[in-house]
C-alpha cells in the first residue's frame, strides 16, 4: 500500500513550494520513541486497516504515519489494539506529545475573518481574535495535536509539531 496524500490547496494551486523543509514523521498514538518503534514494527499494516478515521497509512518508509491533512484522530486505541508487535505504549499519556502551530501565513493575521481550525477544535484550544484583528492562536497545553484543525485551513496556516517542554517529560 502506497502513500496516498493528496496535494495541499496550495499545491493544487500554486504548484509546491520550493525547497519547502522537509516535515517530520508523525507516528500513530501511543507510539513507542522511534528507535523502539523502529525496532518493534513489523510493517504489516494491522495498525493502518484498524484505524476507523482513516488517518493512519504507510509512509514512504513503510511505516505507518499519522496523516494530519486526511482528518482528526479520536484516540479511539483501535491501532494500538490491533498491534501484535509491541509498537505501542497504550498506558501512556498523554497518547503524544504532538501540538498545533498556526504560521505567518493565516488568514486572521493577514486581516481575512477566518475561525475555520477554531471551529473545528473539539478541544476548544484555539483561539481567534474578532474581527480579523491577528492571528490564529493555540493553547498548548490543551491542545491534544488530534489535527482537526489541519485540513480545513484554507492556507495550510497550521501544521502538528511535537513540544519540546513535553518531549523532555515523555
Amino acid at each position: 500500500m502506497g502513500d496516498i496524500r493528496s496535494p495541499s490547496r496550495r499545491a493544487l494551486l500554486f504548484g509546491p513550494v520550493p525547497n519547502a523543509p522537509s516535515l517530520a514523521v508523525l507516528r500513530p498514538p501511543w507510539a513507542k520513541p522511534e528507535p523502539e518503534f523502529l525496532a518493534a514494527c513489523t510493517h504489516c499494516d494491522a495498525c493502518v486497516r484498524a484505524c476507523p478515521e482513516q488517518v493512519l497509512l504507510r509512509g514512504a518508509d513503510g511505516l505507518p504515519c499519522f496523516e494530519s491533512h486526511a482528518g482528526e484522530c479520536t484516540f479511539c486505541g483501535d491501532c494500538v489494539a490491533a498491534c501484535d508487535s509491541g509498537a505501542f505504549e497504550p498506558a501512556r499519556d498523554p497518547p503524544w506529545t504532538l501540538v498545533a502551530q498556526v504560521a505567518g501565513t493565516c488568514l486572521s493575521a493577514r486581516g481575512v475573518v477566518c475561525a475555520s481550525c477554531r471551529d473545528v477544535c473539539p478541544a476548544s484550544a484555539i483561539h481567534v481574535p474578532p474581527g480579523a484583528r491577528g492571528a490564529a492562536s493555540v493553547e498548548q497545553e490543551a491542545c491534544t495535536g488530534c489535527g482537526a484543525c489541519v485540513a480545513p485551513c484554507p492556507v495550510d496556516a497550521i501544521s502538528l509539531h511535537h513540544a519540546p517542554a513535553m518531549e523532555a517529560v515523555a
